[in-house]
């Protein structure tokens, strides 16, 4: 196969027409062109015309000829490598902590290679876990293990679903491919920005979960890793929901960024862990209208472009501020998982087609601005801040809110302008930035009139801030080697909790690697 890029089509142009624009380009018939894929598209908006550009992988009857070609390139699509066997017995089946990506996509690879993973997830199921998130979205009602962070999908199920990420692994195709095959649209294998929207990924997890259950691997809902056997150094069993204990060698901790009591039972436990750097914030939400004009100006309305993004970033003294998961189209949503906190999220349907759009602000923080040499002050420092959301917006699970105008007053809000908050359960107008802490809300004050300069209306004074948003990245990382052990002998840290990865596509790409190496070396 060979490719070929920057093959543009206008707003009103068909994609139908790019084999014949291919064809046209190279001066041959459109039958010389025996296979043709879509590699990449994405949106050139930079110019007075917008218009879709296309990355095309092909195979022809000249292949060897138009490589010499300017603007063709060899394809760099190769189909996954399974890695080979080891020679090593395991005497029991691997134990997967955690059904989220990571979790989900190593028990795939091992069940696909017939290891027989046993998955332990602390909340339920995807079924029953979407009834636990709206009854308290709509009723209040908590369940603190099966909720936004926690059940089957990890905290990704109730989010845009995006599909981005900064790593460059080949195994980022892989993960595409795979939730293809399990229902998403064939489109996040191209799209420049891929997502999957909260509606569609959850049918996708339910299909993920059958196919490793057809291939030998066991689920446990509702069940909490509560302890290690550790021997000598190495594991020889796991205890679940402090009464059932598990014999397995192979212990996958693909835990999440929220599961607060089994890191502080780690810490407990010889397993070595250190603080790690992380963001804290609010979630922005704009009329989706003001960023499509921001992005397409007078094509804004155009029904060939979808609802539009922006990704932000600016330093403010020592501090970096970003946009962080934004949701076009979207809602914000409650995402407690503890008793009398508030935490926000970000989510979008598929279609994006909500007259908000949102996304979170974030400020870095880093291990020097919590003063502590406890490897869990990361952790006490969110707490802190989801109590104090708690305590402003009622007690009752309202989220506490400002219109941008008060916040960058530091007045607080008494009334609402043209933008409708979205959050759930409901919201409670105050004065966020006068309890914030000082360094984080003069930063994202900061920041504001910054992204103002680059999307027209970001700093409008109807604008709404919802806070907090302190769940974007795990504030501890569990210590492990080039073999992706920890200091305990078949304990394997993962993904975005063990402080390994940032969003879907790492996490799953990250129990990935975990499964190959546990493949490569054991033999079941």
């Amino acid at each position: 196969m060979i490719r070929i890029n920057e093959i543009s089509l206008k707003l009103d142009e068909s994609e139908e027409i790019l084999i014949e624009k291919v064809a046209k380009y190279f001066r041959m018939k459109e039958k010389d062109i025996l296979d043709f894929k879509i590699i990449k598209k994405s949106i050139d908006a930079r110019k007075s015309e917008i218009k879709f550009v296309y990355s095309i992988d092909l195979s022809t009857t000249k292949d060897e000829q138009l490589l010499k070609t300017k603007k063709v390139i060899p394809s760099d699509i190769f189909p996954y490598q399974y890695p080979v066997k080891g020679k090593k017995k395991l005497g029991a089946r691997p134990v997967i902590i955690g059904a989220g990506p990571c979790g989900l996509f190593a028990a795939l690879i091992l069940a696909q290679m017939d290891y027989k993973p046993i998955i332990i997830e602390r909340g339920n199921k995807i079924e029953d876990r979407i009834k636990n998130v709206e009854d308290f979205w709509h009723n209040r009602i908590l369940n603190i293990n099966s909720n936004v962070q926690f059940g089957e999908g990890g905290a990704g199920t109730f989010s845009d679903g995006k599909l981005t990420t900064q790593i460059k692994n080949p195994r980022c195709r892989k993960v595409l491919e795979e939730f293809i095959n399990f229902g998403a649209s064939e489109e996040i294998l191209y799209k420049n920005k891929p997502h999957v929207g909260t509606d569609l990924i959850r049918q996708v997890i339910v299909n993920m979960r059958k196919e490793i259950e057809n291939l030998g691997g066991t689920f446990y809902f509702n069940s909490q890793l509560t302890n290690l056997k550790i021997t000598e150094g190495h594991l020889t069993a796991i205890e679940v929901n402090n009464n059932k204990e598990i014999s397995t060698n192979i212990c996958v901790l693909a835990l999440g960024h929220s599961a607060r009591d089994t890191f502080k039972m780690l810490a407990d436990t010889s397993i070595h862990i250190e603080q790690k750097p992380f963001a804290i914030g609010v979630r922005i939400e704009h009329l989706q209208e003001w960023i499509n004009k921001a992005q397409y100006g007078d094509f804004h309305s155009h029904a060939n472009l979808s609802a539009a993004e922006y990704k932000l970033s600016c330093k403010s003294d020592n501090k970096n501020v970003y946009s962080f998961c934004m949701c076009p189209g979207g809602y914000v949503v409650g995402a407690s998982s503890q008793e009398n906190t508030v935490v926000t999220n970000g989510m979008s349907y598929y279609s994006r087609n909500g007259k908000n759009a949102n996304s979170a602000i974030l400020v870095n923080v880093t291990c020097e601005d919590f003063n502590s040499s406890d490897v869990l002050a990361g952790i006490y420092l969110q707490e802190k801040l989801e109590k104090l959301a708690f305590n402003l917006g009622g007690n009752n699970y309202n989220a506490p809110i400002q219109r941008v105008e008060d916040f960058l007053s530091n007045k607080e809000t008494t009334k609402l302008g043209i933008i409708a908050p979205t959050y759930k359960p409901g919201f409670t107008m105050t004065n966020l930035r006068k309890h914030m802490p000082k360094y984080i809300a003069d930063a994202i004050a900061f920041a504001i009139i910054e992204f103002n300069k680059k999307i027209e209306n970001f700093a409008h004074k109807d604008a709404i801030i919802t806070g907090f948003e302190t769940r974007s990245s795990s504030p501890i990382k569990i210590l492990r080697n080039e073999n992706f052990e920890s200091n305990i002998k078949g304990v394997y840290p993962a993904g975005e909790g063990a402080g390994y990865a940032g969003g879907i596509m790492s996490s799953a790409v990250d129990g990935i690697q975990i499964a190959e190496k546990i493949v490569s070396e054991f033999l079941l």
